[in-house]
């Protein structure tokens, strides 16, 4: 059998792009590879339109139709984050919150809602911010009627109902249903505070507490009540006022039947289902529920006193009440006469 300089076979062909003889022209060869690239894509599409999802995570059983969507996945369980960026040491998991951090650098923000001015480096954040003022809420959960404008609220919410709480600071034993919930309480016990105020030298701890801050900067409050003409710099701050008026409480206790108003009313309530006073006084080993209620007890031992007539109290409620002997400030007003 005659051989071809290559060791093979002249009766069996070889791949075109492999330089070697085939006997197949290259315009053949290209359309053979498109057209197995074509069915590649094709099987693609099928999983998709079939809803199969056959790469699975061990770890928690996530399951996707894409291999590069299990990969992305697994550095949530790896901690791997091999997007760096040139400029600090903030690292990421994923390209585009590169991107986002990169802007920051930049100082560019192109994108400004036509509502309330407010601006953003990134198109994708504004069409989120959108929905603060269209109430818009494409995230619905698939076990109850509840719907979320965000996924990551989302996410929360389904962790309720899954009851898991796998993160636990290693500080006072809270525990977290998401590894990022833990990390912005980790901040407590750090003093981190690594959002930054860019017109003054204020710093936070969680965005949306800067968020308000820059409110005040712009000296706006464009949101108002109704009923008694208060007046919020933001929508979320004027929907938790209404619940006075509205009694609602959607915050639910899944131990008893408490509701509460406010998130961290309901907080207080279930760290007394636990038992937990992680908060304790180096005094006189008192021990809180809340970092705020240890602060308030910690002046019984300092003495102090905010006040300039020798007035001491403990309590920030008292004290607003013995300043309007200062002020003559008499808020409380009879709707059927003069008294006040």
């Amino acid at each position: 059998m005659t051989t071809t300089g290559h060791g093979s076979s002249s009766g069996v062909g070889q791949h075109c792009c492999d330089g070697s003889p085939t006997g197949v022209s290259e315009v053949e060869c290209d359309s053979k590879t498109n057209n197995v690239q074509g069915q590649a894509a094709a099987q693609q599409v099928n999983l998709d339109n079939a809803g199969e999802k056959p790469y699975m995570c061990g770890e928690c059983g996530y399951r996707t139709a894409h291999r590069a969507s299990l990969s992305r996945h697994m550095r949530t369980h790896t901690g791997e984050k091999p997007y760096k960026c040139d400029q600090c040491d903030y690292s990421t998991a994923w390209k585009y919150a590169l991107d986002q951090h990169l802007t920051m650098h930049a100082g560019d923000k192109p994108y400004m809602c036509g509502e309330c001015g407010y601006r953003t480096a990134v198109r994708s954040s504004l069409s989120r911010h959108l929905r603060t003022h269209t109430g818009e809420k494409p995230y619905k959960c698939d076990q109850c009627d509840y719907s979320a404008a965000h996924k990551s609220t989302l996410d929360k919410h389904l962790a309720k109902h899954a009851g898991e709480k796998p993160y636990m600071c290693g500080e006072c034993g809270y525990r977290a249903t998401l590894k990022s919930t833990l990390s912005q309480h980790m901040r407590t016990h750090t003093g981190e505070k690594p959002y930054k105020c860019d017109q003054c030298d204020y710093s936070a701890a969680h965005k949306s507490t800067l968020d308000k801050h820059l409110a005040k900067h712009a000296g706006e409050k464009p949101y108002m009540c109704g009923e008694c003409g208060y007046r919020a710099t933001l929508k979320s701050t004027l929907s938790q006022h209404m619940r006075t008026h509205t009694g609602e409480k959607p915050y639910k206790c899944d131990q008893c039947d408490y509701s509460a108003a406010q998130k961290p009313h309901l907080d207080r309530h279930l760290a007394k289902h636990a038992g937990e006073n992680p908060y304790m006084c180096g005094e006189c080993g008192y021990r809180a529920t809340q970092k705020s209620t240890l602060s308030r007890h910690m002046r019984t031992h300092t003495g102090e006193n905010p006040t300039s007539c020798g007035f001491r109290t403990a309590y920030k409620s008292n004290l607003s009440q013995h300043m309007r002997t200062h002020t003559v400030g008499k808020p409380y007003k009879c709707d059927q006469c003069s008294y006040s």
